[in-house]
């Protein structure tokens, strides 16, 4: 076909003869003719018969809001999507009743007759085409905005929430990912994990000063029983960043000192990452586990120097990494491709001067917690008068304590490395741990500005990660370098929320359950060292992941022994045997009887549908074959149904 602009609305007689012929209804009908559309664009074709896509048609059935794209939205988002057949943006061109746009770069037509969809020129072979309807890519145009399946909306809050349910996956269908979102981040904080000791009488117990009482049930019950779900997500993925391990906090009133940690987390987890990290950085658990609690200036005469520990940490694991990164968070390079280094150690000497003078607030002669969640106060006479320079600032010599670490924080918040650095974090934790680089530098970019002037905004962070089209986009389900193995503590959060456990005694007696032989090889707050469980950047040697130059983080904790371990403590746990952690299974215990449909539900709440048809045979058929007219037949096959998806990879793997 030859090449010729796109008409106006007054010259219709200009238009070329292929497209005038969208006008002929028999045309319209035989879907035009010449050779078929290249693969690349039938592909296009074939994902909207994807098994995690409802049509419009189906999804209005299933009760749920299901918006039609307008013809602009549909082109708008071929351009983005389909650049190669339709490059750059072009205006809308009218032929009624069709909307179209013309590509001259390629030659290609893109229009909108009612709600169907078609294309001309080379992208389709020379002939018309009817590509699908506005319905039919009404789940990926909107992708980012709605739900267009209970599966989509399990997907989002297996990445969003600790998990899904009933009511929030209808929520989800009903309001659109960005106002569900909205509701979430409005939500309350839920009960503190400081308040639900008090109220558990630990703080007047005697024995709680010298012996952890409480330690592990304070962080359980918040992430079992909790009604702001997002935060305490987020408030997960931030502990494992901004890391305080059991072991590496001393003093007394461990427990209350945990507690306080992971409430600050969960206070600043929508807030501001300046505000975040200068309350890190004077919370009594991090003092005590990096050493700034009681770090003294120089002593000339006896050789003393400020402890770096801090100083580095910040650096290296808070804000800005090991390298100088570029927006999209790969590190910039200097002479012979090298990596360019962030700081040295000079920077960690001059910097250290900053955290000195700084110690717990003594109050009540040791006998109260409280001082547990009070920020540490600075001693000036212990606080270095040097003068440090470091990342391009100079804090003069004399400066007071507090007017130090302010510019220090800032210069660090404000580093150009922080918003991919920790951007990039973020998404691992939430979402995948490989994400593409203009993922991050979208993310990074929202870091750098909430669009309203703001930087370090962490709610506008969140939902850029959570409504990314990287994130949102089916086409991560096929995709085998998207997604992130579930670390063993989301998983029995999961199951636990997900089947309504409830703690008899109230005590959330779930306990340690670090030991990878016998329990789930990690435990909340039990990191062995700031580098967390696992760290951002591990690679499993020798594994199809390490040569393809991908990253799997949670890896580092996965082993014969903790598969094994894992496994074993599920099957207790799913089945009751856990004496403080009871299930509640009587919805499915309602589908029992049908191995189908109670494998479709547990199906779609444990991995939103993302069982492969192969592995969800296995299942029914496994399911099937046991007993099912008696309440204990039908209570073991809920017991089996739960743990055979626990156990199966397209669970361990959330995409």
């Amino acid at each position: 076909m030859e090449t010729q602009a796109p008409p106006t609305d007054s010259s219709v007689h200009e238009l070329p003869l292929g497209w005038a012929a969208i006008a002929a209804p028999i045309l319209l009908s035989a879907c035009g003719g010449g050779e078929s559309p290249p693969a690349e664009f039938l592909a296009l074709d074939q994902a909207r018969t994807d098994r995690t896509i409802m049509s419009v048609s189906q999804a209005a059935e299933a009760g749920a809001a299901a918006p039609l794209p307008t013809a602009s939205e549909l082109m708008d988002w071929a351009e983005q999507h389909y650049a190669q057949f339709f490059p750059g943006h072009q205006s809308n061109r009218t032929l009624d009743p069709y909307v179209y746009r013309y590509y001259e770069a390629t030659g290609n037509y893109l229009g909108v007759a009612g709600s169907d969809i078609y294309i001309l020129g080379p992208v389709s072979g020379g002939g018309l085409v009817l590509v699908g309807t506005l319905a039919d890519y009404a789940p990926q145009v909107f992708a980012t905005r709605y739900a267009y399946s209970d599966a989509q909306a399990a997907r989002f809050l297996m990445q969003a929430t600790l998990a899904p349910s009933d009511a929030d996956i209808a929520a989800v269908r009903s309001l659109g990912y960005s106002a569900w979102l909205d509701q979430a981040f409005a939500q309350p904080l839920s009960t503190s994990n400081w308040d639900w000791l008090v109220s558990k009488g630990v703080d007047t117990n005697t024995d709680a000063a010298t012996i952890s009482i409480g330690v592990d049930s304070q962080i359980w019950q918040r992430l079992l029983t909790a009604s702001d779900s997002l935060r305490q997500r987020v408030a997960l993925a931030l502990s494992e960043i901004f890391v305080v391990g059991f072991d590496g906090v001393t003093g007394t009133y461990k427990q209350f000192k945990l507690a306080a940690y992971w409430d600050l987390l969960a206070a600043n987890a929508f807030g501001s990452y300046r505000t975040l990290l200068e309350q890190v950085t004077l919370n009594v658990a991090m003092g005590l586990y990096l050493n700034t609690a009681g770090n003294e200036k120089e002593d000339a005469a006896t050789g003393r120097l400020p402890d770096e520990n801090y100083a580095r940490e910040v650096m290296q694991l808070f804000t800005i990494g090991l390298w100088e990164l570029n927006a999209d968070g790969t590190p910039k390079t200097g002479p012979a491709d090298a990596p360019i280094e962030s700081y040295d150690q000079d920077t960690v000497t001059e910097l250290a001067r900053v955290f000195t003078g700084w110690s717990p607030q003594r109050l009540n002669n040791g006998t109260s917690p409280e001082y547990a969640r009070r920020p540490m106060e600075l001693n000036d006479n212990k606080h270095s008068t040097l003068s440090a320079t470091f990342l391009g600032t100079t804090i003069p010599a004399g400066t007071g304590g507090t007017t130090a670490l302010k510019t220090a924080l800032d210069t660090l918040a404000n580093h150009p490395n922080v918003g991919p650095f920790i951007g990039r974090q973020l998404i691992q934790r939430l979402v995948t741990s490989n994400p593409s680089g203009p993922y991050v530098a979208r993310v990074a970019a929202v870091f750098a500005n909430n669009g309203q002037g703001q930087r370090g905004d962490l709610k506008a962070v969140v939902k850029a990660i959570l409504l990314d089209d990287e994130a949102r986009s089916d086409a991560g389900l096929s995709n085998p370098s998207f997604g992130k193995l579930r670390e063993p503590v989301l998983r029995f959060v999961q199951w636990a929320r997900i089947f309504k456990t409830r703690s008899p005694s109230t005590e959330w007696n779930v306990g340690n359950t670090s030991d990878p032989a016998t329990r789930l090889g990690q435990s909340p707050q039990r990191s062995a060292s700031v580098f967390n469980f696992f760290r951002p950047g591990y690679v499993p040697p020798n594994t199809a992941i390490a040569g393809a130059t991908l990253v799997a983080p949670e890896f580092q904790i996965t082993n014969e022994s903790s598969v094994a371990g894992y496994l074993n403590y599920m099957m207790t746990a799913i089945g009751g045997g856990h004496s403080d952690i009871l299930p509640d299974y009587s919805a499915e215990l309602a589908l029992a009887a049908n191995a189908s449909s109670l494998v479709d539900r547990v199906n779609l709440l444990l991995c939103a549908g993302q069982l492969g048809a192969a592995n969800r045979t296995l299942i029914v058929d496994a399911i099937a074959a046991m007993a099912g007219t008696s309440t204990t037949d039908l209570t073991n096959r809920v017991y089996a149904a739960v743990m055979l998806v626990m156990a199966c990879p397209d669970y361990l793997v959330q995409r």
